[in-house]
């Protein structure tokens, strides 16, 4: 034993790169992201491709902006997304009639088809994190809590 006060030892140990929870997190992320590039192959969409057919197949047309808002993204980030899945037949954009500032995103056809295949997505990932739906479920509601708690922390940038 040193000795060296136990606060000191505590701060020590406070600061190992193993006990940062941002560092977990951002493990955790890109892990997610390794596995959903696999399952994601078979569609044609990348993960933030795939977010925005969520969105999408969950609330049908959207405005460009309201779309960036579910998502957390800018329009810098949105905007060459959407171009991908416009290229790709998936969706389609068009400028509002009443509001020439505005764009709206469509899903086509194609893009309403896809949806039935993206059903076993959710399923082959919850499948891998090794979690029963209740721990699925309580790891949701406390990263949700988490978000809103840096969100209310966080100065506005």
């Amino acid at each position: 034993m040193t000795d060296q006060p136990t606060d000191t030892l505590r701060d020590q140990d406070f600061l190992r790169l193993d006990g940062q929870i941002c560092f977990a997190l951002n493990a955790a992320g890109r892990a997610f992201g390794g596995l959903y590039r696999v399952v994601l192959k078979d569609l044609g969409l990348t993960y933030p491709q795939y977010l925005v057919m969520l969105v999408l197949w969950e609330h049908g047309e959207l405005p460009v902006k309201e779309i960036g808002r579910y998502l957390r993204l800018d329009s810098g980030t949105l905007s060459p997304l959407l171009k991908r899945l416009e290229a790709s037949g998936l969706v389609r954009r068009e400028r509002s009639t009443e509001d020439e500032r505005s764009v709206r995103a469509h899903l086509t056809a194609d893009g309403l088809a896809l949806r039935e295949r993206a059903v076993e997505v959710p399923r082959r990932i919850a499948a891998a994190t090794g979690f029963d739906l209740g721990e699925i479920r309580d790891l949701h509601e406390r990263l949700n809590r988490l978000t809103a708690a840096l969100d209310a922390a966080a100065p506005e940038a």
